[in-house]
């Protein structure tokens, strides 16, 4: 049965990818919506959403965790720090400047995780997949309406804040694409998310931050939260990892913007500007022109190893 769900998702991992981040596209919202303090809102997304991916492990993947290197085990607690930092900076930046600001700045991780993949890793990557993440990053900008007046002094923080998210993104695709080469998707979804928690768990105690006590409402949007962002998006982008590149990941998720604004209209009745409309197609265009040009390197790197 895993070898099953194992070839659906190989087979199917790019369409999967893009579902996924059409679910983490609706993480700005909650954010924005939830009155509880960030810290408050990373533990209880993580404590809700752990025992879907703790159960099952725990109960029969035991030997697999067994299995895993001291330096995986290292390099995954790693990731689940950045993915904590991560977490931390969004929900403060969407609470101190604007979503727009805020999704654009922190959709640059595709160009931390194409710095690290080339000068780090050493990898090649082409000029037309490069050419493609740079076009949907300017197809962000003009979904933002290249208003550079919203990076006022007011809102600096916040902006500041949502670059940084954008930062720990990267860093924690990258570091997690390279332990799923060595770690089966599920355990490694799993002690990533538990390295996360303990980071979470910690802040609560270090910050003094209340668990109990806020408004229904507000478990209600945390719940929500839990379900479509944590279950239906990063868990998601996790188990992709190994049947695709980090690279491939993050260029994707630097899409959210559209799915975002097409959410805005279908629930919030939110109409579009005519620059954001153009934001979404050359976002769409830039995506694609790379899913293209990545696809055709990977059968070029397919043939070269038959011949």
């Amino acid at each position: 049965m895993e070898n099953k769900k194992q070839g659906f998702l190989a087979r199917y991992v790019k369409i999967i990818v893009v579902f996924a981040v059409v679910a983490g596209s609706s993480s700005g919202i909650f954010g924005s919506v939830i009155e509880a303090p960030s810290m408050a809102i990373g533990f209880w997304r993580l404590s809700l959403g752990m025992p879907v991916f703790a159960i099952p492990v725990l109960l029969k993947q035991r030997d697999v965790l067994k299995k895993i290197s001291i330096k995986n085990y290292i390099w995954t607690f790693v990731a689940g720090a950045f993915l904590f930092l991560h977490f931390f900076t969004w929900f403060n930046a969407v609470k101190l400047t604007d979503i727009g600001s805020a999704s654009v700045l922190a959709a640059l991780h595709p160009l931390i995780v194409l710095v690290i993949t080339i000068f780090v890793f050493r990898r090649k990557v082409g000029v037309r997949p490069v050419m493609g993440i740079i076009l949907a990053l300017l197809g962000g900008a003009l979904i933002a309406g290249l208003d550079f007046r919203q990076l006022s002094a007011s809102n600096f923080a916040g902006d500041v804040l949502a670059f940084l998210a954008a930062m720990f993104m990267g860093l924690y695709f990258t570091v997690g694409n390279e332990v799923r080469k060595e770690v089966s998707g599920s355990a490694y979804v799993f002690l990533v998310f538990l390295a996360c928690w303990i980071c979470f768990a910690v802040g609560m105690v270090v910050t003094k931050t209340p668990v109990f006590g806020y408004s229904t409402t507000d478990y209600v949007y945390i719940i929500g939260l839990t379900l479509v962002c944590q279950i239906g998006a990063h868990a998601v982008f996790n188990l992709c990892f190994g049947h695709v590149d980090s690279l491939y990941v993050s260029a994707w998720e630097s899409g959210e913007c559209v799915s975002a604004i097409i959410m805005g209209v279908i629930f919030l009745g939110q109409v579009p500007t005519s620059w954001q409309i153009i934001g979404c197609a050359v976002v769409v265009i830039g995506l694609l022109y790379y899913n293209y040009y990545t696809g055709l390197a990977e059968k070029e790197a397919e043939e070269g190893e038959k011949v």
